[in-house]
C-alpha cells in the first residue's frame, strides 16, 4: 500500500490519488485483540517510546526474542524488549539508566501483547 505525499510543490493532477487510508485496515489486523496504552516513564526511549506515547497493542501475535512487549510482572504492567536464550527470559528496557528483568525463582511473567505501533504527538 502506498500514499504518496508530495514534499515539495504539490502535484494538481486529481487523477493521481490513491483511494483513502482505512486506517483499522491498517493497523488493527486483529480488531478484537488490539488495545491501546499510554507510556509512562522513560524505560524506552532508545527504542523511540517515549513518555505520553500511545502503544498499539496486539494481544493475538505470539511474542518471540527481539520483540517489544507488554509484559506483567508480579502483578506489574511494564513495556520492555523480549529476550530468550539458554539462560532464559529477561525483559531489557532501551535505556541505559534501567537494569534489564531477570527472573528469579517465584517472580511470575506474563506477556501481555505484542507492540505493533507507536503513535505520538508532534
Amino acid at each position: 500500500m502506498r500514499w504518496p505525499v508530495q514534499a515539495g510543490f504539490p502535484s494538481p493532477a486529481e487523477d493521481d490519488q490513491e483511494p483513502a487510508i482505512d486506517l483499522n485496515a491498517l493497523l488493527v489486523p486483529h480488531p478484537e485483540a488490539t488495545f491501546l496504552l499510554r507510556v509512562r516513564g522513560h524505560s524506552m526511549t532508545g527504542a523511540g517510546i517515549d513518555d505520553g506515547d500511545v502503544l498499539l497493542v496486539d494481544k493475538a501475535l505470539t511474542p518471540s526474542h527481539g520483540r517489544i512487549v507488554i509484559a506483567v510482572v508480579d502483578g506489574e504492567f511494564t513495556v520492555k524488549r523480549l529476550h530468550l536464550s539458554g539462560d532464559g527470559v529477561r525483559l531489557e528496557a532501551a535505556n541505559p539508566d534501567y537494569a534489564p528483568i531477570r527472573f528469579q525463582d517465584g517472580q511470575e511473567l506474563q506477556v501481555w501483547g505484542v507492540v505493533t505501533r507507536v503513535i505520538k504527538t508532534l
